[in-house]
């Protein structure tokens, strides 16, 4: 089982770190200067634990990892993770992980899931997260809801505006309005 992924620069600042142990959360929940020491005595700590890690250009890729991980098997997940993340930014760089982690994260959730290896065929995972992309786009956030229910509204052909609405044995007076448009 995956305990954690974490990707490091060259000067040790952690640009990504996904834990997918129960007690490795409470430990990052605590302040800063804690959850570093906290976090590398639990994920080193015990023979039951064991450090795989890739380094790309200016990234150190990092998995905890059980013992009944294979050691081969996640370095070629390492490999695809870091294929895709290439192919989805266009040659990977630090600052892409530092300004979309959102984008990294659904990355990361279609390859592990709760620790266990979901998906490693990188067209697959590239196809997810691109669908995943334009549907946020359609959506267009949080921010853009109110604004276009105002425009579903005005942009209603009603002859005239009803006096009641009729839902089965339910009838809903409608109050005298002025006009959207």
């Amino acid at each position: 089982m995956i305990k954690a992924i974490l990707i490091f620069n060259n000067h040790g600042k952690p640009r990504l770190s996904k834990f997918y142990d129960v007690c490795v959360c409470v430990c990052v929940c605590l302040s800063v200067s804690v959850c570093v020491c906290v976090c590398a005595l639990r994920l080193i700590g015990g023979s039951d634990n064991k450090l795989i890690y890739r380094h790309y250009a200016t990234l150190y890729f990092v998995f905890c990892v059980d013992s009944s991980e294979s050691e081969l098997g996640i370095l070629d997940l390492i490999q695809v993770l870091v294929e895709t993340l290439d192919k989805c930014f266009e040659n990977v760089c630090e600052l892409d992980l530092i300004f979309h982690v959102d984008k990294v994260h659904n990355i990361l959730a279609e390859m592990v899931m709760g620790g266990m290896v979901l998906e490693t065929n990188m067209s697959e995972i590239i196809t997810q997260v691109e669908a995943q992309g334009k549907m946020e786009k359609s959506e267009a956030g949080i921010t853009g809801a109110p604004a276009r229910a105002v425009s579903a509204v005005k942009n209603m052909n009603l002859p005239e505006m009803p006096k009641n609405i009729n839902i089965g044995d339910i009838s809903i007076k409608v109050p005298n309005l002025p006009s959207f448009k």
